[in-house]
């Protein structure tokens, strides 16, 4: 029964799916874009998506955020002729949007405290003034279907479908992997459906799971995706992890986020950490549980 849902449930995403497709053209001029250009480079756009990244693990947003804010970033991007000065702006707009459609209102940070954390040069009036002109000029269109929507059913539609535990896909490892990709111009091109379709099989393919393969191959089948469409992009999905290849699936080198402090602070800080006392080696040996608190003098 679950899994008829999910089946049904994907249908309905797969006919929605094109309504939040960014222009392929203008995907293509971006990519022929040359660096310090007039317009906006591929390469400009991807450290943009990085730290989008980067924010979105600061703010301890989710992933479906970061997914979000990618894909209105690229479908404003592909449709306006932008100067790679406002790209800073947009991005964050883009971001700060997301974050209101997908979390806890409580858990959205302040116009204020992402300039803050961003380092970027405009103001809270400035990224007010972009947020409503990309929501209009995305006709509002802010629910959008993205990738992340079929890497969700297609796990769950996997789960319903298997007993075996060597068998489970790792959906937090998918999750990482798909930002990866999305880190990349070339990756917007794709239907989400058959992106996440292919992030999928290289991934059953490096588990040997006959029966997830048989499962994978019924949800192509099911979507009518075509077998040269599918090589296509797992092949590109392929390459791209393969140079972002590590233990945990590695992630785009990351800008340092830093606190911006006041003159006053700095002074007090840089003053301060010259009086910190030399604390003394703790012994590698046994662990003395009367001596597991901080010392007061510590605390203070």
């Amino acid at each position: 029964m679950e899994a008829f849902r999910l089946m049904k449930e994907l249908k309905s995403n797969l006919d929605q799916e094109v309504q939040y497709l960014p222009k392929e053209t203008g995907l293509s001029l971006i990519e022929s874009t040359q660096e310090n250009g007039n317009g906006v480079s591929a390469k400009c756009r991807d450290a943009r998506v990085e730290d989008l990244w980067s924010l979105t693990s600061f703010f301890g947003y989710s992933t479906q955020t970061f997914v979000l804010a990618v894909n209105l970033l690229d479908r404003f991007i592909a449709m306006m002729k932008v100067q790679p000065r406002y790209l800073a702006c947009i991005s964050i707009g883009c971001l700060h949007i997301a974050a209101r459609v997908t979390e806890e209102e409580c858990n959205v940070s302040s116009s204020h405290e992402l300039i803050r954390i961003s380092q970027c040069k405009f103001t809270v009036s400035d990224l007010s003034r972009m947020e409503k002109i990309i929501s209009e000029k995305l006709n509002f269109q802010l629910k959008a279907v993205t990738a992340l929507t079929f890497l969700h059913l297609y796990h769950g539609i996997a789960l319903s479908h298997t007993s075996n535990r060597k068998d489970v896909l790792n959906l937090d490892k998918l999750e990482a992997q798909l930002k990866a990709c999305l880190c990349r111009i070339v990756f917007s091109k794709a239907k989400p459906s058959v992106l996440t379709l292919s992030l999928l099989m290289l991934e059953i393919e490096a588990l040997q799971s006959a029966d997830l393969l048989e499962i994978a191959q019924r949800i192509q089948t099911h979507l009518k995706i075509s077998k040269a469409d599918l090589a296509r992009w797992r092949g590109l999905v392929g390459q791209c992890m393969r140079e972002y290849s590590s233990p945990e699936c590695a992630k785009p080198d990351h800008k340092k986020l830093v606190w911006i402090v006041s003159r006053r602070t700095a002074q007090n800080l840089h003053s301060s950490y010259r009086s910190v006392p030399e604390l003394p080696t703790i012994p590698e040996g046994a662990w003395d549980e009367s001596e597991s608190h901080l010392d007061s003098s510590l605390s203070s």
